[in-house]
């Protein structure tokens, strides 16, 4: 497939000893407290590309998993549940000042020396935690759902799917209970409207795994038009969620990552012309079908990504073939239609039709009793 696609960077972290700030009362509570340390400790090591653990052993931990990003998840996938039972007996362990729970940002604009030596924020509760580690959970179903793109197209939509409701469920669950300990501005990944946007981009993401193969099976030009008009507008709404911001809280965010959501956007706009055009055509509509793409080009030649080599050649190729539609257009327009061409406000303008929906996401909790020292 030739689909757009961007890693998130990861934030980093520092270690957490949790049994040398957590008072267990008592040898089980004790255990289960260290057993965090532990599976916190390999969460670390994995986002700070740290692990000495070789692969074949990695392998042996994560059940055989083979592609690094499953890897990623099944540890993930073992930390969490553990982690979401201590947020359970989170006013036991409100009292406790000194977790030293400390992660930096992935998507804040960084220099070469800020990349090597990251800053850290600091806040002593464990809803940050979780906070951040479920946003590493949905980033990872992200990717693994980049790495199924080309083998399992299925499976790869039902994973953005997934990812999408993990953003959805920080956004509209957890994090409107930590905004008011967090440093202002300084962690987007722990902002509503970011993870409200990824969100949003991973729905788009997921629809245009799924247009592209209605492309290859033969549909209509209309459901095409459609389809690529609900991609543009996905990734129009979660970037009006980051740009009403970027004075204020997203002033340093990340211009790859803002470039990449308003590329994909005008690269499916630019696609959802050209199927439109193709529809009008079949219904001897010629002269708007050129008004259609003398508009899409116009809005494309904005829109070209600056720096990302695979990004530019996928959106100068779609903009050439508009450019091949429009003057075949124009040249049966000249010879034998003869027909106006519109401006403005009277050019015929896409719909769009969303297909994907989120699967909505509920942490899972190993339910054990914790006892601290009062």
């Amino acid at each position: 497939m030739t689909m757009m696609q961007y890693l998130i960077p990861e934030p980093k972290t520092k270690e957490i000893l949790y049994e040398k700030t957590l008072q267990a009362a008592g040898p089980i509570t004790l255990g289960e407290v260290k057993e965090l340390t532990s599976k916190r400790k390999i969460i670390e090591e994995s986002v700070n590309k740290t692990s000495k653990v070789i692969d074949s052993t990695t392998r042996e931990m994560t059940r055989g998993l083979t592609s690094a990003c499953e890897q990623d998840l099944h540890k993930l996938g073992e930390y969490l549940p553990l982690l979401f039972n201590l947020v359970h007996y989170t006013d036991k362990i409100k009292r406790v000042s000194n977790l030293k729970i400390r992660w930096s940002s992935g998507l804040i604009s960084q220099t070469l020396i800020q990349r090597t030596c990251p800053k850290f924020f600091q806040v002593d509760n464990i809803m940050f935690e979780f906070g951040m580690v479920l946003f590493i959970y949905a980033v990872k179903l992200r990717e693994r759902a980049m790495e199924l793109v080309s083998t399992d197209s299925k499976k790869a939509v039902a994973v953005y799917r997934e990812a999408s409701g993990v953003f959805h469920h920080l956004s509209h669950e957890i994090l409107p209970l930590l905004q008011t300990c967090l440093p202002p501005g300084k962690l987007p990944e722990l902002t509503p409207p970011l993870c409200s946007a990824l969100s949003l981009l991973c729905l788009a993401e997921g629809q245009a795994v799924t247009t592209e193969k209605a492309e290859e099976s033969g549909k209509s030009a209309s459901l095409l038009s459609k389809l690529h008009f609900g991609i543009f507008q996905f990734l129009s709404e979660a970037y009006a969620l980051l740009s009403s911001r970027l004075t204020g809280e997203y002033k340093d965010l990340s211009t790859r990552f803002l470039e990449y959501v308003t590329t994909m956007g005008a690269l499916h706009e630019l696609k959802s012309q050209k199927y439109l055009a193709e529809l009008l055509e079949s219904e001897d509509r010629v002269g708007d079908a050129v008004g259609v793409l003398r508009r899409a080009l116009a809005a494309a030649k904005k829109s070209t990504p600056s720096k990302d080599d695979k990004w530019i050649a996928i959106f100068k190729k779609e903009r050439e073939d508009v450019a091949k539609n429009m003057a075949k257009y124009e040249k049966l327009n000249d010879s034998m239609m003869l027909q106006k061409i519109p401006i403005d406000r009277e050019i015929p303008f896409p719909k769009g039709e969303k297909i994907v929906n989120l699967i909505p996401y509920t942490p899972t909790r190993v339910v054990r009793e914790l006892r601290f020292k009062s």
